[in-house]
């Protein structure tokens, strides 16, 4: 709950400060910069960049002992085709880290490890402006898992039994100020992590991953700069 708060707070500040922009007559809009060539203002492309709360959900998800959230970062490419002044598609690109913190007990010691899990992700969202600043986003995403590290351990996807491609939906709200956004999403992984039938026991790359019903889920935070309208 700490976390969170603390993580609502920078939320917050980062819009407050976007908000802090002006120009000669007031704070700068959505509208401020060049529209295309159609009537939408949401259509170009930019970069983003933020940070992630990450950690699974899932039937199976009690069998992690000790299991916390996981602090990391995402960031990639975005595209927007307007559909009208208020409705766009927008495609994006992003690299993802996830995954989660669990206890380990080895003897009469226990120590905390990490589950990393490195996706390359394609969300493709319908956003819709509420406001003149804000917006709302939604859709699916798919995802492909480029890399595990277990317990500082590097993993081989098939070798271990995961999931090479993940699926799941994404929701949030984005505050526009000129060409800066400042955004929160939840994103719901859908697809498990791994195949049944992986041991869940063994060598210290190997444990604390359950095979069962257990899944990505995540909070992320981000900035993004719009480098095209």
């Amino acid at each position: 709950m700490k976390k969170l708060t603390l993580l609502l707070a920078v939320f917050a500040a980062s819009f407050s400060l976007a908000q802090a922009q002006v120009r000669p007559g007031g704070a700068m809009s959505s509208t401020d910069y060049a529209r295309s060539s159609s009537d939408s203002r949401n259509n170009g492309f930019g970069v983003k960049g933020g940070f992630n709360l990450t950690n699974v959900h899932g039937d199976d998800k009690g069998g992690i002992p000790g299991r916390e959230n996981l602090n990391t970062f995402h960031a990639g490419v975005y595209a927007q085709f307007g559909l009208n002044s208020k409705v766009a598609i927008q495609p994006e690109l992003l690299y993802s880290r996830q995954g989660y913190r669990y206890n380990q007990t080895q003897g009469s010691s226990t120590e905390q490890r990490v589950n990393r899990l490195d996706y390359l992700k394609l969300p493709v969202l319908l956003t819709y402006n509420f406001l003149d600043n804000v917006s709302i986003h939604v859709g699916p995403q798919v995802a492909l898992l480029t890399n595990v590290k277990n317990a500082g351990v590097d993993q081989s996807v098939s070798d271990y039994g995961y999931h090479s491609l993940d699926y799941g939906v994404v929701g949030g709200v984005e505050f526009r100020v000129g060409p800066a956004r400042v955004g929160g999403r939840y994103d719901l992984g859908l697809a498990k992590i791994r195949k049944d039938g992986y041991a869940t026991t063994g060598a210290a790359g190997q444990v604390n991953v359950p095979s069962g019903e257990v899944r990505n889920q995540a909070f992320q935070v981000y900035v993004g700069l719009g480098i095209a309208n």
